[in-house]
């Protein structure tokens, strides 16, 4: 391993050369090998057929319905370092994007597509932030450090009723040691409908072992008029009971804005970069915080929960019932918990 800065980079040590073997995976090198990319012919009707052999020949693949495809299998150690993807909207929320690591039988990353890349409900907005990239008209970036030790698999299942053609992607890896301290990035989906009984979005529960908290992508549908972002996140740790250990003060506050909003932002670590109300909807908001400059860390268990509220006009709290799904994003060492069974289309598909 390189002692000197080990896997992660940064503009710290960029400069500093590496014994790492990159590699990259797409449709041109389904494998990643060494000079085994740009291999197909092209046939005789296709745009390359008077180029020849290496000249885009298969730059994207289709999706068949009900069909999960690999998208890559390697063999560790190494880390994966970049993923781009872009695709037609309407796989968003119908393909659920898996990663599995080091041979493990359940996913650590189980999310439909869009949603990983901070892109919820279906719905294409740009992101500018650190980890996560979505830029015109579809590029979808992440810029997570993924470290694994003996394997590390990424599948995509088309929950589609048809094909969906033209899927590019592009997976960056580098062949190293990885450091003993290094744990596993995992992400988590969940979508549940808050009641005024009980206005509480569950991010996660039920997470086991040691590791830190990074990220949340909120995808807001709210079901009336008014403001809807009074309500407080909390993080449950290593024990906590009715109380947490962290207590927000607001959701607009989490999401690092202030008073409301009044403007959508997106910056390094956190934005609220959606706002849409179409014409007699009710509105959407998209938002994200990404903790990596303030990991949440955690020995022992996680849970985190947050709160739909609105106001009364008499100036009281008003528990909201509003459309809410999440992504909790964390690092920890396996194994883990097992995951909620990922709801069918009709359950991932975005409200009108």
């Amino acid at each position: 391993m390189d002692t000197v800065f080990g896997p992660f980079l940064g503009l710290g040590n960029i400069p500093l050369l590496s014994s790492a073997q990159t590699r990259s995976i797409s449709a041109e090198n389904p494998d990643g090998s060494v000079a085994g990319g740009a291999h197909e012919t092209p046939e005789q009707n296709h745009p390359a057929s008077r180029l020849g052999k290496g000249w885009k020949v298969r730059p994207c693949i289709t999706l068949e319905p009900g069909v999960t495809t690999t998208l890559a299998d390697i063999a560790g150690p190494g880390v994966i370092q970049h993923i781009w993807i872009t695709v037609d909207p309407k796989a968003y929320r119908s393909c659920v994007l898996r990663v599995y690591w080091d041979d493990e039988d359940t996913p650590s990353i189980e999310v439909p597509l869009g949603d990983f890349f901070a892109n919820p409900m279906g719905l294409r907005f740009s992101v500018t932030s650190l980890p996560i990239a979505v830029n015109p008209t579809g590029g979808f970036n992440s810029y997570w450090p993924m470290p694994f030790r003996k394997r590390a698999r990424i599948t995509i299942e088309n929950g589609y009723w048809d094909a969906i053609g033209g899927f590019f992607y592009q997976i960056t890896y580098a062949l190293q040691e990885v450091p003993a301290q290094a744990a596993y990035l995992h992400a988590q989906w969940r979508r549940a409908m808050t009641t005024r009984e009980y206005p509480e979005h569950v991010i996660l529960n039920g997470i086991v072992g040691q590791g830190h908290y990074v990220g949340t992508v909120l995808g807001w549908n709210q079901f009336s008029d008014g403001w809807w972002g009074e309500g407080e996140i909390k993080f449950r740790i290593d024990g906590d009971g009715e109380y947490p250990t962290i207590c927000g003060t607001g959701t607009e506050d989490y999401f690092g804005g202030a008073w409301g909003f009044g403007d959508t932002f997106s910056t390094a670590f956190l934005g609220y970069p959606l706002w849409k109300r179409d014409e007699g909807g009710v509105p959407k908001h998209g938002l994200y915080r990404w903790h990596i400059m303030d990991p949440i860390r955690f020995q022992k268990d996680l849970c985190v929960t947050i709160q739909a509220l609105g106001w009364w006009l008499n100036g009281k709290f008003e528990p909201l019932t509003d459309d809410i799904s999440s992504v909790g994003y964390w690092y920890q060492s396996e194994p883990h918990a097992p995951f909620p069974a990922m709801p069918d289309l009709a359950g991932r598909w975005p409200r009108d």
